[in-house]
């Protein structure tokens, strides 16, 4: 599976972004999608994911109440939508698949997209 992820800028304060994450593979549908992100200098950090079907979504507690994870298997895309954003939020931002697992670990995500970088001024 090859992931394209996209969407990243440079944003104020408060203003909202919405990240796109395009999957080449016609069994979109059978993975678990998951949005990870990495500060410069830090570890990645989990922060959304949602299952096959998009029945079942989590979310790090830095993400509840401001960010949605979201997917369109007819359009193999997984989207992270980001509300009221912070300055703690800057960081590249992967899109990541995997097959088996409602995962929250990097370890447990086979497949990952390149990043796009989110910027966010205060």
């Amino acid at each position: 599976v090859q992931l394209q992820a996209s969407g990243g800028g440079l944003v104020q304060a408060g203003d909202s972004l919405r990240l796109s994450c395009a999957a080449s593979s016609r069994t979109f549908s059978r993975y678990v999608m998951g949005w990870f992100r990495q500060a410069p200098g830090k570890e990645r950090d989990f922060v959304a994911a949602i299952t096959w079907s998009g029945g079942s979504t989590y979310y790090a507690d830095s993400a509840k109440g401001r960010f949605t994870i979201s997917r369109d298997n007819a359009k193999n895309t997984v989207y992270l939508q980001m509300n009221s954003l912070k300055a703690e939020d800057t960081a590249a931002y992967y899109c990541a698949a995997n097959p088996w697992y409602k995962g929250t670990q990097v370890y447990e995500y086979d497949y990952w997209g390149q990043g796009t970088q989110v910027t966010v001024s205060s």
